[in-house]
């Protein structure tokens, strides 16, 4: 067996500090600094194609296919841009580089001598595995989120929170004293509202609910994809309530794996923890273990111990996302895998209320149905909105509205002359700049 290219690199650079940095102070000036940095970024990058072979290039594809959609969303909202995570950002901006930041310190590391090559390629590659992973999952999540508002647009959707001109898809962030405030809250003509938390429930800040804080450690390990409420929502956590949190209407779940199905995810840490008998008391920590439980095919009391006995709790992605069914209780939730799912699974998933959007792949299209349940939750809410005109309009409209009262020898609101201005707009846009 040929010995591997990064290999090759690793040896010549040995030998190059060998020869003149030999107590490794990595300080190199002129041609020499040239020829280190040349013979470093080979390695690095021969390390990485080792590692991930094609799996870069799919990745730059499927950026290059969400760009398009955050393109469309800021066009379709007038947005002034999106902000994404700081790990997001950089890869987005260049996979490559940001992979090689990811085994810097490894790789200094294996230069000093500290590892040796083959803890090197276990290390490092398992960072770079992670971060490729872990990245490939947040762009087909924000892809399937951008893709729904895109369509939502379509059908009379505009932005009311936030309010400054910017979407966030950051995971973290902005949670103040037990707030955790939505992503975003459309309001789809005819419809209503809907409010998206990507990621939610997350970390938060706390006063003085000290058991309530121990006990969210399993809100923030059972985290979906995407929790969406009928309304205009701004706020999910319910401190004293049991459970302390808004129940759903919606959960979406975002698999972009091809075989996501079989994998699976140690869920032990959330469940080792003891409980005070206060815990204990708690509805929703009950149910938690109950739906637990009755995954795993015992009782309670049973699965505690299973839990207890085992250093793992190790289960199957689609009895994962059956969990979060279970725990959040929504009226609906939908998965949405980018590749086929056997049938077998689409069926154990639908008997648990979850509805399987497959083999999505980037077609938009093929999201509809998504977008139908969305629209079936969307609530309606009393208010009202205000907006800046220049007084001269203002002077004019009011001219309108005496003239249409004279006309139609009646008092005529306000609203009501707006809304007939604005019906009128919208069945006879051709006229309106003629």
């Amino acid at each position: 067996m040929s010995e591997a290219e990064w290999v090759k690199n690793y040896t010549e650079l040995m030998n190059f500090l060998d020869k003149h940095d030999p107590k490794r102070h990595f300080r190199f000036s002129g041609s020499l600094a040239k020829e280190f940095d040349l013979i470093r970024e080979k390695l690095r990058d021969s390390f990485i194609n080792h590692i991930l072979g094609l799996e870069v290039e799919i990745a730059k594809k499927w950026i290059k296919k969400l760009m398009h959609e955050i393109d469309k969303l800021t066009q379709n909202y007038n947005l002034q841009g999106v902000l994404f995570s700081k790990e997001l950002r950089s890869f987005i901006e260049d996979p490559y580089a940001h992979l090689r930041k990811k085994i810097f310190n490894y790789m200094y590391d294996l230069l000093r001598g500290k590892i040796d090559h083959e803890e090197f390629e276990r290390v490092a590659g398992a960072a770079l595995r992670t971060s490729l992973r872990t990245n490939m999952r947040s762009i087909y999540q924000i892809w399937v989120l951008t893709s729904l508002l895109n369509i939502l647009h379509e059908h009379g959707s505009y932005i009311v929170f936030p309010e400054h001109g910017y979407l966030s898809f950051e995971r973290s962030g902005k949670q103040k004293l037990g707030w955790i405030p939505p992503n975003v809250v459309i309001y789809v003509r005819g419809k209503g509202f809907l409010s998206f938390f990507v990621e939610a429930p997350r970390p938060i800040g706390w006063e003085d609910s000290q058991d309530l804080k121990k006990a969210w450690s399993f809100y923030t390990a059972l985290r979906p994809d995407i929790l969406v409420y009928g309304g205009k929502t701004l706020n999910i956590v319910k401190l004293g309530h049991d459970p302390p949190i808004e129940r759903p209407n919606i959960i979406i779940e975002c698999k972009e794996l091809e075989e996501w199905h079989i994998r699976i995810r140690d869920m032990r840490g959330p469940f080792a923890k003891p409980l005070t008998a206060e815990e204990w008391r708690s509805k929703w920590i009950q149910g938690l273990w109950d739906g637990l439980a009755d995954i795993l095919g015992v009782k309670r009391t049973e699965a505690v111990e299973t839990v207890k006995e085992k250093k793992t709790l190790r289960l199957r992605e689609h009895q994962v996302v059956t969990l979060y069914s279970r725990f959040y209780r929504p009226d609906i939730m939908v998965l949405v895998a980018r590749a086929k799912t056997p049938s077998e699974i689409k069926k154990k998933l639908l008997r648990e209320n979850i509805v399987t959007i497959d083999n999505v792949g980037f077609s938009k299209k093929k999201l509809n149905k998504v977008v139908n349940i969305l629209l079936e939750k969307a609530r309606p809410e009393h208010g009202k909105i205000a907006f800046e005109i220049p007084w001269e309009t203002y002077a004019k409209i009011q001219v309108l509205k005496r003239k249409v009262e004279s006309v139609n020898k009646r008092s005529i609101k306000l609203e009501e002359l707006l809304e007939k201005l604005v019906t009128y707009a919208l069945e006879n846009p051709d006229e309106i700049f003629q």
